[in-house]
């Protein structure tokens, strides 16, 4: 009976050893690569979304603008700090393709039934979406997920705001106001024994939403008018590039084959948005790959 006592001790020991703790800084680093990208150096993830944006204006009915597909294609590497301990940072292209709400295609362009103008639509196309780094140890202290385990699955709600300098805009916005102002929100659900299991590298079953409340795009030509908008979307994790719907691979295939692949994680730009891409157009830098 003894024997099998400590042998039942070094079997649960083993086993308990094969798993990443969530609650432990270095863990958690670990997992969030998995969920995020894969503990693979370079090794490809993607994940893709859908959803409906609409307009909210005080004193008026919410209207449906478009409904939307997104794509992000990452890849990540490992990074070592002195002081912060050893942690990553991914690289990533993203595409967002706005769709009329009546048949769900392609909008190139979009009647704005606030100022009845006609107006190019610029799909979201950034190039790149890089993060800074994770680490173990932060400025806030021991590095977190925020999540919590319920059955089989581990949930988590990540919030973003931003509050910057709008490149669009003029160089006193800290006196006249103008500044960019949002705040993206993302709920991630993985399935738990994947994700802590030693032999996981890549955690393949990951549910995201995702929610931005934001300003009018610029695209929009809307101006002054007072308003913002809410982005409202699921997806998940996917095992490749080819899971994509067959329509997005369509339209990366005729204008965005760069979105094909992740950056090489080596990469160092600066990281683009839908409001410096579109100054890149109106300064002629680049040209709007789908206009009609």
């Amino acid at each position: 009976m003894k024997k099998f006592t400590l042998l039942l001790i070094i079997v649960l020991g083993t086993l308990g050893a094969q798993k990443l703790d969530p609650n432990n800084p270095e863990d958690a680093v670990r997992i969030m690569r998995r969920i995020q990208a894969s503990e693979v150096e370079g090794e490809e993830a993607v994940y893709w979304w859908y959803g409906n944006a609409y307009s909210r204006i005080p004193g008026e009915k919410d209207r449906l603008l478009f409904k939307f597909h997104g794509m992000n294609i990452r890849a990540s590497q490992t990074i070592k700090d002195p002081k912060k301990g050893k942690g990553y940072r991914h690289v990533s292209r993203e595409l967002l393709f706005y769709l009329d709400p009546k048949n769900e295609e392609l909008l190139r362009e979009w009647k704005n039934p606030f100022t009845n103008e006609t107006v190019d639509v610029i799909h979201v196309a950034n190039d790149p979406v890089n993060s800074y780094g994770t680490f173990p140890k932060g400025r806030r202290g021991p590095y977190s997920l925020n999540g919590m385990k319920k059955g089989d699955k581990y949930f988590m709600n990540i919030q973003v705001p931003l509050f910057y300098t709008n490149p669009l805009g003029g160089p006193n916005q800290e006196i006249v106001g103008g500044k960019y102002h949002a705040v993206e929100m993302f709920n991630f659900v993985a399935n738990y024994d994947e994700m802590v299991a030693k032999r996981t590298k890549s955690a393949k079953d990951v549910v995201v939403g995702w929610t931005r409340v934001a300003q009018w795009l610029p695209w929009m030509k809307m101006g002054d008018k007072s308003g913002t908008m809410y982005f409202h979307g699921v997806g998940r994790k996917l095992n490749n590039y080819n899971e994509l719907p067959d329509f997005m691979k369509d339209i990366i295939d005729e204008y965005y084959p760069l979105y094909k692949e992740a950056p090489p994680i080596t990469d160092k730009r600066k990281n683009e948005t839908s409001w410096t891409y579109y100054k890149k157009i109106l300064n002629g830098e680049v040209s709007n790959p789908v206009k009609k």
